[in-house]
């Protein structure tokens, strides 16, 4: 859920401001113009003439091992993997080949007043649902108001806070009204799910509460519909040979295979033999262990499977270590930057992952919100006014993770961590890590992967020496989940989705008012006014300017106050697939997102 809040930014554009004319437009892109002008035939790294055909065989890129709902914005259960992206349309839709831009899919165009407090959305009068029915102002309007409602994510409503409400112009025109100017919003709404009101309805024709819609079958817009389904085994989406959109420029040369199959496996082991066995048709990797070792056959040496990585510019994400905050022995922050003077990444890379992973450095990786040196005035300017409530070390160097070339800086960065635990009130006797009351220190790391043990165990090595005991326990998914709603937890990894356009979604993710909400994003447990502070700069900015000390500002905080320890990222999708069965556009666009491109954009051999 909190990726789909996170990545509508990206497929999304951004108004107008203050001071320019309202103008309809096809397109509205954050920084500059569109790349594509009015009247563009197809996006670019797309085959037009793609036949259509087919199918497509996927294994699930989810950790739950099954679903058991069809309702993919509720918190309870899990929805089939790739169900929101392939049978719901949104009004505007992004492109793989450049950042912050967005075209008019369900809607034909948008307007955005000259204050800045709305943006006004013309639906395009083919659009239609599943159904047949067409797709009304009344419906985005039902869409939102059911989104922000008691019954979903808490994301959706953090994202959305600064929507004042939305008004139902006319059948085909919608006007979502803001609380403020606010550079993001026109981003957020266009990039929101619609769905029918006819979906949820109960034997009476009135709706249901929408935490009761589970398993009715989603009436969206999509170019996918559910077909044939085996629980616990497999999902086949369907193409809609009466999709709406296919003759769109944003849509020519998409959804191009009749068919989309969702294998699950609830074995790593298992899934790997089957890719294989010729069981599916592609696979991305995530384990450099596997990659590197393990992907190899007869199938391999044929020529029927391609092993191939492809590069990308995608933001990096910030996966981490998530120390929870609400946790006495995780509150000091002295004690948190102890902890993260004990990860050996350098000898990870060297033992377990070939070499083929990057150090997270911060929040922005690969964006232009990458966080270097030394503050800027404007970067301290914004800062100033909190002086008293962070640590020094924000207003200089910007954080980077201890690097541990050889043994001696590992004792080096030992010695200072105990340094740091004392000053906290902690020292060793007896063997172990205590506290004045003689309390020893034990940690509990959560995973629902056993494997995940593997990683660790470094980390607890130089934990022991001092003193600290970090206990792995593994639980399967559903506890996990259940756990990590209720943030009853001490530290677990979470994989951050990185953006190029950073906003409200940060508040969900670290914003006090959410580390006390239950299903929020906000792991750690952050109640920081000076992080509150940086994410209102950064989402009521109306420039770049305005705009990058903030996210600047935000990053030093979250990094300084070793909230997070950062894990590590790769620039490359790792992917294995069938070239005997599937053929792919010649342009590898820059921002595309693994297997929805090859979902979008590829095509069967064997139509």
């Amino acid at each position: 859920m909190r990726y789909w809040l996170i990545c509508s930014l990206f497929f999304s554009c951004l108004a107008l401001w203050p001071g320019a004319p309202a103008l309809a437009a096809h397109a509205y892109a954050m920084w500059g113009d569109p790349a594509l002008p009015a009247g563009f035939t197809h996006l670019p790294y797309v085959n037009p003439d793609a036949p259509k055909g087919g199918e497509l065989r996927l294994v699930s890129n989810l950790r739950a091992s099954t679903f058991d709902k069809y309702n993919p914005f509720t918190i309870r259960g899990n929805a089939p993997a790739y169900l929101s992206a392939l049978m719901f349309d949104t009004l505007l839709s992004g492109s793989m080949d450049e950042t912050a831009t967005g075209y008019g899919l369900l809607a034909e165009d948008v307007t955005v007043a000259p204050d800045g407090l709305s943006a006004t959305f013309r639906l395009r009068s083919s659009a239609r649902f599943h159904n047949g029915k067409p797709v009304l102002a009344q419906d985005v309007k039902h869409s939102y108001d059911t989104l922000v409602g008691p019954y979903t994510s808490p994301g959706f409503k953090t994202s959305l806070i600064e929507v004042a409400g939305v008004d139902v112009l006319d059948d085909r025109t919608v006007r979502y009204r803001f609380k403020a100017p606010n550079r993001e919003l026109p981003l957020t709404v266009g990039g929101l799910p619609v769905f029918s009101r006819d979906w949820g309805l109960g034997e009476d024709g009135k709706p249901k509460p929408f935490d009761q819609v589970v398993m009715d079958i989603p009436i969206g817009s999509g170019p996918y519909k559910i077909g044939p389904v085996n629980f616990g085994k497999d999902i086949t989406y369907v193409r809609d040979p009466q999709y709406w959109a296919q003759g769109l420029p944003v849509r020519k040369g998409t959804a191009n295979f009749d068919r989309v199959l969702i294998k699950i496996y609830k074995d790593n082991t298992a899934r790997l033999e089957a890719l294989k066995a010729g069981e599916f048709d592609l696979m991305r990797f995530f384990s450099a262990g596997d990659w590197a070792r393990r992907v190899n056959g007869k199938k391999f040496d044929s020529g029927e499977l391609v092993k191939a990585e492809f590069a990308n510019k995608l933001p990096t994400g910030f996966q981490s270590y998530v120390l929870n905050t609400r946790r006495p022995l995780l509150a000091d922050r002295r004690v948190r930057e102890a902890l993260g003077l004990a990860f050996d990444f350098e000898w990870m890379s060297r033992q377990l992952f070939y070499g083929a992973y990057q150090r997270v450095h911060g929040l922005f990786g690969n964006t232009m919100c990458e966080t270097h040196g030394l503050p800027t005035p404007a970067e301290l300017a914004l800062l100033e006014p909190w002086r008293k409530d962070l640590p020094p070390e924000v207003f200089g160097p910007m954080f980077e993770p201890p690097v541990t070339k050889d043994a001696m800086a590992l004792r080096e960065h030992l010695r200072r961590a105990l340094v740091l635990l004392k000053d906290a009130g902690w020292e060793v006797k007896d063997g172990a890590l205590r506290n004045a009351q003689g309390e020893p220190f034990v940690l509990e790391y959560m995973d629902s992967n056993e494997g995940g043990v593997r990683t660790l165990s470094s980390w607890q090595r130089n934990l022991a020496k001092l003193g600290i005991t970090l206990k792995f326990r593994s639980v399967d998914f559903a506890l996990y989940q259940q756990r990590l709603q209720k943030f009853d937890f001490d530290i677990t990894t979470i994989a951050y989705q990185g953006t190029n356009n950073p906003g409200q979604e940060f508040a969900d993710l670290f914003g006090s008012q959410a580390a006390d909400q239950e299903d929020s994003g906000n792991f750690p447990g952050v109640k920081n006014p000076a992080v509150d502070a940086m994410i209102r700069a950064m989402v009521s900015a109306k420039t770049r300017a305005q705009m990058l000390p903030a996210c600047h500002d935000l990053d030093r905080i979250i990094a300084h106050e070793h909230y997070l320890i950062p894990q590590w990222s790769a620039s490359t999708h790792r992917m294995v697939y069938d070239a005997w069965h599937l053929a792919r556009p010649k342009v590898v666009p820059p921002y595309s997102p693994g297997e929805m491109w090859v979902i979008d954009t590829w095509w069967s051999k064997n139509p």
